[in-house]
C-alpha cells in the first residue's frame, strides 16, 4: 500500500474540523458521538485516505461509546505506537497509509483476539457491501 501524505493545510481543507483534530492531532471524540453506524455487512474505511480497516463483522459492542472492533481488516493495514500522553501508557492505532490517528487498542476484548480496537467514529466512514 503507497503512502499518502500531504501537507497540513491539504489535510484541514479536506477534514471537518472535528476530523481534522482526531486523525491530524491526535485527539479524541466525545464517547456516544458516533453511535449511529449501520448495522448491516460492510467495510469502515479511513476518513483521510479511504484504507480499507475494519470489517462490520469484527466490531462489537464494548460499551465504551466509541466503535469497537475486535481485529482489523489486515494487520498491516493499521499501525501502533506508544501513547504516553495523560500520565498513562497505552497503544495507539493509526491508519498504515496516512498515518491518521484512530484510536486506541486495549488487550480486553473478546475472542477469538482478546483485543479491543476503540476508534474514534469521525475518523471512519463507512461503505456498504455489495
Amino acid at each position: 500500500m503507497d503512502k499518502i501524505v500531504k501537507t497540513d493545510s491539504e489535510w484541514r481543507a479536506m477534514l471537518s474540523d472535528l476530523a481534522y483534530k482526531v486523525t491530524r492531532k491526535h485527539g479524541t471524540e466525545r464517547a456516544g458521538t458516533h453511535d449511529d453506524f449501520p448495522k448491516e455487512p460492510g467495510t469502515y474505511l479511513c476518513v483521510c485516505c479511504g484504507a480499507p480497516l475494519f470489517d462490520q463483522s469484527a466490531k462489537f459492542e464494548s460499551g465504551t461509546g466509541w466503535p469497537s472492533f475486535f481485529q482489523p481488516i489486515a494487520p498491516e493495514t493499521v499501525g501502533e505506537s506508544v501513547d504516553r500522553s495523560f500520565f498513562m501508557k497505552r497503544t495507539e492505532v493509526h491508519c498504515a497509509r496516512c498515518d491518521a490517528h484512530l484510536g486506541h487498542v486495549f488487550p480486553d476484548g473478546p475472542p477469538p483476539t482478546g483485543l479491543r480496537y476503540c476508534m474514534n467514529g469521525v475518523a471512519l466512514t463507512f461503505e456498504p457491501a455489495d
